[in-house]
């Protein structure tokens, strides 16, 4: 395993993440707490010290799973991220968005769920507009202070809303976002235009999650919907946008090159990310032992950079995805 620091935090993460979505009981696919348990602790034998989770991911579930995995390991080896903005169960007053009273009710309880005192990066999941970005750095910069979070990170947001969100920081002189999770993979790159520039500008640590465009940069695009996560009834799958904008075509490289490399479609698709400078780790999310290896084994791809480009040379502009 490879290792990077996480923005300009000096906090050293590994170059892999381990999603932690598929913990839980909330879809058919997802699993238990055993399953997880064996994913966590290969993950850790691998070198992975970066865990991804959030409080609504299988309504808490999750965040419990990965606290007890991770509770008899080495905390000061592990950095554990989390998010908050959605709805842990069911959506009322006061159970999502980012106002003071959401957010500090929303840690506790992960914290609780997590079993820690400190959780080391704490995330929005999206924007909230409902909320002033005074009111919410405001209470971001409170729970750092308290001990409850050491940094502060952001999700799918526009590049208008981040520059917002860093200069309130800046001049009431509160702490700021070190680290960005955004949509971005081959066959989804609308982030290079604004927001990834502004990431790198400002030192921003940037671990996109799907970075596998939820299956369809790992198989065929004739072969998508033969899994049970390509299944259209699940809500998980891939977007049917990805197939637009020379998603087709850029699949197909994406099988040619894999098979010139020896590696898998999956294993390339990652390794094009490690590739881009402003990418710190990607966020791969996985249900087999099997995958979570080729993840890590995919840190040692070295592309050159005629294969990079015509990767890249089909990709046409497509509408947001994913700041919903």
């Amino acid at each position: 395993m490879e290792y990077t620091t996480l923005g300009e935090t000096g906090t050293e993460v590994s170059r892999i993440c381990l999603g932690c979505m598929s913990f839980g009981s909330e879809e058919p696919w997802m699993l238990d707490e055993d399953e997880s348990q064996e994913i966590i602790d290969r993950a850790v034998e691998l070198g992975i010290n970066f865990f991804d989770t959030a409080n609504a991911y299988s309504a808490g579930e999750s965040e419990e799973i990965l606290g007890r995995a991770l509770d008899e390991r080495d905390r000061a080896e592990q950095v554990v991220a989390t998010k908050t903005f959605f709805p842990v169960d069911e959506d009322g007053p006061n159970r999502s968005g980012l106002s003071r009273k959401a957010i500090e009710q929303e840690l506790a309880a992960s914290l609780d769920r997590l079993g820690m005192d400190t959780v080391d990066l704490l995330q929005i999941h999206r924007w909230d507009d409902e909320t002033p970005i005074e009111e919410t750095m405001r209470t971001l910069d409170d729970a750092v202070r308290r001990g409850d979070v050491r940094y502060l990170g952001a999700s799918s947001m526009f590049a208008y809303q981040l520059a917002a969100a860093q200069e309130t920081s800046r001049s009431q002189g509160l702490e700021h976002f070190v680290a960005m999770q955004n949509h971005y993979h081959l066959a989804y790159r609308e982030e290079e235009r604004e927001v990834l520039p502004l990431c790198q500008e400002e030192g921003i640590g940037v671990i996109p999650w799907g970075p596998l465009g939820q299956g369809f940069l790992t198989r065929p695009h004739e072969e998508l919907q033969a899994t049970t996560r390509g299944d259209p009834e699940n809500h998980h799958n891939p977007t049917p946008e990805y197939g637009a904008g020379g998603g087709q075509e850029i699949n197909e490289r994406v099988q040619e090159l894999a098979a010139d490399y020896g590696v898998s479609m999956a294993q390339l698709s990652l390794a094009w990310l490690l590739h881009k400078e402003w990418v710190t780790s990607p966020i791969v999310g996985t249900t087999s032992i099997e995958h979570l290896e080729e993840a890590v084994e995919a840190v040692e791809i070295d592309l050159s950079d005629a294969d990079i480009d015509y990767l890249e040379e089909p990709y046409e502009p497509l509408a947001i995805i994913g700041h919903e």
